[in-house]
């Protein structure tokens, strides 16, 4: 097996991680995710204002564990290097010369595309055409650089934009050997890939179920035994935190998908032929994925400067509530005119219900009202907007206050997402600042010498790697049309007494959170939100009950949106795509939940007639 260990899933994730995970049980490669695409535009930010354009945390976490890595043979692969994987790649090698350390350092580039002309490129999800010039744009590259840094004798890898799984299929490619037509192998570990990249998200953290997880606030991260055959078990370090489940990484599967097809640059891997298996206390076993070829296209990531933004939030309290807020906005629009700004978003979300069902009186309690203006005029949006606002406090609703002082508007990103020709894009290896040849680049096996075991203290790896093994991440490529696997078959629903399909036999008035589990992210402008049960016969109930238009009842703000829901019945779920929730991405979202996080809790808050045999 090659154990791989993660130890970051997101820029700010725990600088302690990294050291937890070399210093808590055997591991053969250390990865970390510290790119989304945010993440992104903000480094864009740190680079106009002097600072590096990689993540200066990675060189924290490092510093803690470069010389035991070193020591133990244990493999670093990092997407830290961000806008600058050269310059992250030399810090690191000046990190290990002030630590007295031998390393070899590589870093992979080829994703900037920032100097190509990409013209009015589409955009994925909407079609429209860019229309400014763009301040970052990257292609998301695969593991084979990286399993191509490795064969060449990297101790440390250094990337700038791949797809998340990327961490974890390229040492794959290493180890194994695998070829570009392995696509079940690489599918395989894709998957693992997905399921380890957010870091304690696949070990208790962030799970609908969280009393089921104990000592979450020690959660350990999670690491991957994978297989030659590209089945992986998910675990983690023994007296650690947190849990190791099938629905800690079923919800970790459904995070941020699409449809069950998972297109990325080395293969299409197939959501809806996953088993997952609890082999024992937080062990659970990733098997019979199914991996098709990859599109003929790479995903590109452009952020460009939309232009500037204000928020200003008030508190509202008592009876009311909801006259209140038009109170407060008329005495706003009647000083700084509500159509004198390019886009104007009121969000009015309730804290509190003082008055249970069945009211009495008018809503009362406490909620938010947020309103956030944007305009390419700075000076519009700033304080002209945000002054006009405390000037109501004397003169508007009972009960008036706000959260911050009046500030001035910040310029916020645009994500657009488009697509180029895979052809079109040339990764580059660099081992000690030299060079890879195209040779060595473009071989299509990667062995691995024989591992000493050193990686995973005495309990070794196991020979060499594997030749022929038979045969980000989606990152939002669209599914190529291929003939499709069939998925397994979903049991018939319930029949009988006990049934309470939609009020036929007994039934518990109950919120769908007492069966469903949810999790839900963002995905550019689009929100994803995925559900699971853990039987075959609550999936059998869910499938029929939640459908598209039942979705839209239950969370309000999706209901004048186009809606994709997808079936995985393999593992007991539903995933949906709400398509412009997010506006233009999360530095463009006004939404007070921008990433769309809690639309899952939201989901579950919801109410149903559930039968009381699925209870």
């Amino acid at each position: 097996m090659l154990r791989i260990a993660n130890c970051s899933g997101f820029y700010g994730d725990r600088l302690s991680a990294a050291r937890e995970m070399v210093e808590g049980g055997p591991i053969d490669v250390l990865t970390g995710d510290w790119l989304a695409e945010l993440t992104m535009l903000i480094l864009a930010g740190n680079r106009l204002k002097g600072r590096p354009g990689y993540a200066p945390t990675f060189l924290a976490q490092l510093e803690q564990v470069l010389g035991t890595c070193v020591e133990r043979g244990i493999k670093i692969v990092s997407n830290a290097g961000g806008l600058d994987p050269a310059g992250c790649a030399a810090a690191v090698a000046g990190l290990a010369g002030r630590l007295g350390l031998r390393v070899k350092v590589a870093h992979v580039t080829g994703d900037d595309l920032s100097g190509r002309d990409l013209g009015d490129a589409p955009n994925l999800d909407t079609g429209e055409r860019l229309p400014s010039a763009p301040l970052t744009a990257n292609a998301y590259l695969g593991g084979r650089p990286i399993a191509a840094a490795l064969s060449a004798g990297a101790d440390v890898v250094v990337t700038g934009r791949v797809t998340d799984a990327a961490l974890v299929t390229g040492p794959g490619i290493w180890r194994y050997g695998w070829r570009p037509g392995d696509h079940d192998a690489l599918a395989g570990s894709v998957v693992a890939g997905h399921v380890i990249e957010c870091g304690c998200q696949a070990t208790g953290g962030n799970y609908a179920f969280f009393g089921e997880v104990p000592d979450l606030a020690h959660c350990g991260f999670p690491l991957v035994e994978l297989a030659s055959d590209g089945s992986s078990v998910v675990t983690k370090h023994p007296g650690t935190g947190g849990l190791v489940s099938v629905g800690t990484v079923t919800a970790q599967l459904l995070y941020e998908i699409a449809s069950p097809r998972y297109p990325g640059p080395d293969v299409v891997a197939r959501f809806d032929t996953i088993e997952l298996e609890q082999q024992g206390p937080d062990r659970v076993r990733i098997s019979g994925v199914r991996g098709e070829a990859p599109p003929d296209t790479l995903k590109v990531a452009i952020n460009y400067v939309g232009g500037y933004r204000n928020t200003m939030t008030m508190v509202l309290t008592g009876l009311e509530i909801e006259a209140k807020a038009r109170i407060a906005q008329e005495a706003i629009w009647s000083r700084v005119p509500r159509e004198s700004f390019e886009q104007v978003h009121v969000e009015l979300t309730p804290l509190a219900d003082a008055v249970p069902p069945p009211r009495t009186v008018p809503l009362s309690g406490t909620a938010l009202l947020r309103i956030t203006v944007m305009d390419p005029d700075r000076k519009r949006a700033g304080r002209a907007f945000s002054s006009a606002v405390v000037e109501t406090g004397l003169a508007s609703y009972p009960g008036f206050y706000g959260l911050a002082p009046p500030g001035d508007a910040s310029p916020y990103g645009v994500y657009w997402p488009t697509l180029v020709p895979a052809g079109t894009v040339r990764p580059r290896v660099w081992l000690d600042g030299q060079e890879l040849d195209g040779q060595e680049l473009d071989d299509r096996r990667f062995t691995a010498p024989e591992h000493d075991g050193r990686g995973s203290g005495e309990h070794g790896s196991g020979g060499p790697a594997a030749g022929d093994q038979g045969c980000d991440g989606r990152e939002g490529l669209p599914a190529p049309r291929v003939a499709p696997v069939a998925p397994p078959v979903p049991p018939a629903p319930l029949e009988g007494p006990e049934t309470g399909q939609d009020g036929d036999g007994p039934a518990v008035r109950t919120a769908l959170g007492a069966i469903v589990g949810a999790r839900s992210g963002d995905k550019g402008g689009n929100a994803n939100l995925g559900v699971w049960v853990r039987t075959a016969e609550q999936f059998a109930w869910l499938s029929g009950h939640l459908t598209v238009e039942r979705l839209k009842e239950l969370l309000p703000a999706t209901a004048g949106l186009e809606v994709d829901r997808y079936d995985l019945p393999n593992l007991h779920a539903l995933n949906f795509v709400v398509h412009g929730l997010l506006g233009r991405g999360v530095a463009a979202g006004p939404r007070l939940d921008a990433q769309a996080k809690a639309l899952g809790e939201e989901l579950r808050a919801g109410h149903a007639d559930i039968p009381r045999a699925l209870l």
